[in-house]
């Protein structure tokens, strides 16, 4: 069963819409029991870090034994900033700190430069690694929208980046975790592509 927590903070119907245009059926739910049985785990999100920790809380210890029991967990835009330890937009909270590292807000000196605060719209993908999750995958152009982007102490999760005036990691991957920046489900055929090559990972 591919499950997608709902938790208050994410593009639901587009993420699902998403799987089923590859054929997959997924369940939208806040049910801990279904959660708990899920094969696939899926982390949307929109919205701020803070906010997000605290609907999050009650769903903790379901991701992280989720993530232990090696299934694959996709977590996409905000849902790829909490998989982090913390973030500049909401001091003080921890996030779920799956990969060790900073959300950090764009340099304001952006505008100057004409790149707009938040990064909205379409960019390109520089490969920096490997990664099932990109399979046939190349320089395509991906969908973002988001005004801080993750900082990891281990560059090593890094599968690739975009250029926004600073180098911004648009995927990151460990083992069976994989978590996007960018939204797939909105990234057109390339963005399904990514998502047939996700669930790859269940087979």
């Amino acid at each position: 069963m591919i499950a997608i927590i709902d938790y208050g903070s994410g593009n639901l119907k587009s993420i699902r819409n998403g799987f089923h245009r590859i054929g997959a059926q997924a369940l939208v739910t806040n049910d801990k029991r279904e959660l708990k049985k899920a094969d696939v785990m899926i982390l949307p999100g929109v919205g701020a870090f803070g906010t997000a920790m605290g609907n999050l809380k009650k769903y903790e210890d379901i991701i992280h034994q989720h993530i232990q029991e090696e299934k694959p967990f996709l977590g996409v835009c905000l849902g790829l900033q909490v998989l982090f330890s913390e973030s500049e937009e909401s001091p003080g909270v921890k996030g779920l700190d799956v990969f060790s590292g900073k959300v950090v807000r764009f340099p304001e000196t952006l505008p100057a430069e004409g790149l707009k605060i938040p990064h909205m719209g379409w960019n390109n993908l520089n490969i920096k690694r490997e990664s099932p999750l990109l399979e046939g995958i190349g320089s395509d152009y991906m969908y973002f929208v988001h005004s801080y982007h993750v900082h990891p102490d281990n560059e090593g999760v890094v599968v690739a980046t975009v250029d926004y005036g600073v180098e911004v990691p648009a995927v990151v991957a460990q083992d069976n975790v994989f978590a996007t920046q960018f939204h797939p489900e909105k990234s057109g055929e390339v963005g399904l592509e990514i998502l047939k090559n996700f669930l790859k990972q269940a087979l």
